[in-house]
């Protein structure tokens, strides 16, 4: 063989093994990311904020982040001011969409070094080409509610998969879970309220339906009552029509839908514009004044699992915002939107 020949053969060999290796780091880009690559980019970026150091997760050159509604720097905010992981977890994985929703505990840091602040967590990630693209936080800083909710299980329904022959479309799951918005909004006990006999909310850790009567009390009839109860089931809540004091609930996006879980996972705000919509009817009649005083918003983060058509459980973490609020994901005009949205694919 000639020198010319062996040099040809080196050069061949060589350019097959580069094309293989661009091959196979090209397909490892390309693999999908699926559940429990989700759930471990929420630990990898967990992780970052208690080292204080953005490096420490793969994050996108233009990756957006958004606090409580608010567009802030990578390294502002949370990333300041995470002291410790919570023990409560709850994931929402959407490989479909590359979304992964994280409802939890985690603790901030307290006057005491020693000691951390427990935090209420709701967590949004985009993970495209295995970096996070986007990152959406809604933090309820209220330490009572959040270290009951850090001592509870994870109910197992929300764990437990969907045989495949029963399970819908993302859109089937997401009218479902919708029509609880549009119930609750303005309600007037005569929707179409697709709750299971077993339906039970949880509101920032605090049982807010199906609750058990204080002591030396009765359950309220919802007949005669002029307030919903937490001791009302979710049917009886919104069938009493004393909810009609939620003016608006809008800005309703979609951000990640658990098709093998069959969970909805979606960010909104419910506005209660006061003055003369806390005056309204029941649906037997009675004349009722319920609702806040002043314009009030909620910004909440609310997460439901949907199987057999109807909605099972219900989870949210909510805090008061300045009223008329946007996510900071939204135009003017979505954000006072009442319409579904599905982002998640977006």
């Amino acid at each position: 063989m000639t020198v010319e020949f062996m040099n040809n053969l080196q050069s061949i060999r060589y350019l097959a093994a580069t094309l293989l290796l661009s091959g196979a780091l090209t397909a490892h880009a390309a693999a999908p990311c699926d559940r429990a690559c989700l759930e471990g980019f929420v630990d990898s970026y967990f992780d970052a904020l208690l080292a204080h150091d953005p490096s420490k997760v793969p994050l996108a050159p233009n990756v957006r982040y958004t606090e409580d509604g608010q567009q802030l720097a990578i390294g502002d905010g949370l990333w300041r001011t995470m002291h410790a992981k919570g023990h409560y977890r709850l994931f929402v994985a959407d490989p479909q969409a590359g979304e992964v929703a994280f409802f939890g505990t985690i603790e901030e840091d307290n006057r005491d070094p020693a000691k951390g602040t427990a935090v209420l967590m709701a967590l949004r990630l985009r993970v495209q080409d295995r970096k996070i693209t986007q990152i959406e936080e809604l933090l309820a800083r209220d330490e009572k509610p959040a270290l009951a909710m850090d001592g509870k299980q994870v109910d197992p329904i929300y764990l437990a998969t969907v045989p495949p022959s029963q399970r819908v479309s993302r859109a089937q799951l997401i009218a479902t879970a919708d029509k609880y918005f549009t119930g609750m909004q303005q309600n007037d006990g005569k929707g179409d309220y697709p709750f299971a006999d077993d339906c039970n909310r949880l509101e920032n850790g605090m049982q807010t339906t199906n609750a058990p009567a204080p002591a030396g009390q009765t359950k309220p009839d919802p007949r005669t009552a002029d307030k919903y109860s937490a001791q009302w089931s979710c049917m009886e809540q919104f069938k009493s029509g004393l909810l009609h004091f939620v003016s608006r609930i809008r800005d309703r996006r979609y951000v990640a839908v658990d098709e093998e879980r069959g969970i909805v996972f979606a960010f909104g705000f419910f506005d209660h514009e006061g003055g003369d919509t806390r005056h309204f009817k029941t649906p037997d009649g009675r004349d009722v004044v319920a609702g806040p005083v002043q314009p009030w918003t909620w910004e909440l983060a609310e997460l439901f699992k949907v199987q057999g058509g109807q909605i099972h459980r219900i989870q949210a973490v909510l805090q008061r915002s300045p009223y008329g609020m946007n996510s900071g994901w939204s135009t003017w005009a979505q954000g006072m939107s009442d319409k579904a949205r599905d982002v998640s694919m977006k």
